[in-house]
């Protein structure tokens, strides 16, 4: 299986370094239009680097596309590359509007090709455990979660993510993580009410979740945040409490109910407590599934209802109203 990567920063290099490590797969072809970026991402693996992109679609034979571009940019390059028959890759959010993401979707899907999109944290450990801990029963039936996602602003080392337009912020950007993970873990969405501040170099944001089920999440996020980058998860059921947090050594935890029991060069990368690296579990799934024609544990579907929850938050917060999900964004009053 051949790759080529497009986007040589941080994450095209946690795409390269992690295909190396993958059997049967090769990077062909690396680009980015700084040259000097592509080279040196291309000197890694031993692939050939390209500053144009058609150039390399055409010249570098590779099966698959993998896009870690700025957010932006990726129904671009989503498309041209389902046009010319190459499986896609793409780094999340799956894009900025909703448009855009099913243009992305149709377009592999009209051209013969599959679409995934890295939602990494459904491949993070602590967060597997705690998805088999809820479907398991082991705290019973769901009903409050909490997630938070705090760390330095990007901006800082890549000044697009300053644009909005852009970067899509801290909700499109960061928060969207636990959207996605919140939606896999508690099932659909009902509504939404969002809040945002940004400042310039502190932008934060929370949401409210309103389950179908009836079980509500809390989510919070923050760009600026002065200390290391943090993550925590807690969900809290008629059974117990399952919660795992980045800051603690120990990565997961389980509590029953007495009942039941008796800096750099590029933008800072979420890391995992555990051996072995989300990003390389994820991309060797996603390759297994090319192989075998399965469904992947995160669709292109999933993605579009993550990006549809996020810009729901965001409309939440500009308008001071819950945002009913899939119902033309119709705003109701909050609770």
């Amino acid at each position: 299986m051949k790759v080529a990567i497009v986007g040589c920063g941080g994450l095209g290099n946690v795409h390269a370094d992690s295909y190396a490590n993958i059997p049967g797969v090769t990077v062909v072809g690396v680009c980015d239009i700084v040259e000097e970026m592509a080279q040196r991402t291309a000197d890694r693996v031993g692939a050939k680097a390209y500053v144009s992109f058609s150039d390399m679609l055409e010249q570098s034979g590779c099966d698959i596309v993998s896009i870690t571009l700025p957010s932006y940019m990726h129904k671009e390059f989503a498309v041209q590359a389902a046009e010319a028959g190459k499986h896609v890759i793409s780094e999340k959010p799956i894009a900025l509007n909703l448009e855009d993401a099913r243009a992305m979707i149709d377009a592999c899907k009209n051209n013969g090709v599959r679409l995934f999109v890295g939602h990494v944290v459904r491949f993070f450990p602590e967060y597997v455990q705690i998805k088999q801990q809820i479907d398991g029963g082991s705290i019973g039936k769901l009903g409050v979660s909490h997630a938070k996602r705090v760390g330095g602003h990007p901006g800082e080392v890549r000044n697009w993510y300053f644009d909005e337009s852009k970067s899509g912020g801290v909700v499109l950007d960061l928060m969207i993580h636990d959207i996605d993970f919140m939606r896999w873990a508690g099932g659909e969405v009902r509504s939404v009410f969002g809040l945002h501040k940004n400042n310039g170099l502190l932008e934060y944001a929370t949401a409210t979740l309103v389950f179908e089920s009836g079980a509500v999440a809390n989510l919070e996020a923050q760009w600026g945040y002065p200390g290391p980058f943090v993550t925590a998860a807690e969900f809290a059921g008629t059974g117990g409490v399952v919660r795992c947090d980045s800051s603690r050594s120990k990565s997961l935890q389980v509590r029953k109910s007495a009942a039941a029991t008796g800096g750099g060069q590029f933008v800072e990368v979420p890391q995992s407590p555990g051996y072995e690296s989300p990003y390389e579990l994820e991309l060797r799934h996603f390759i297994q599934c090319i192989r075998d024609n399965s469904e992947p544990v995160v669709t292109a579907e999933d993605a579009y209802k993550a990006l549809e929850i996020a810009l729901a938050a965001v409309e939440s917060a500009r308008t001071g109203k819950a945002i009913l999900i899939g119902q033309d964004t119709r705003e109701v009053s909050p609770r």
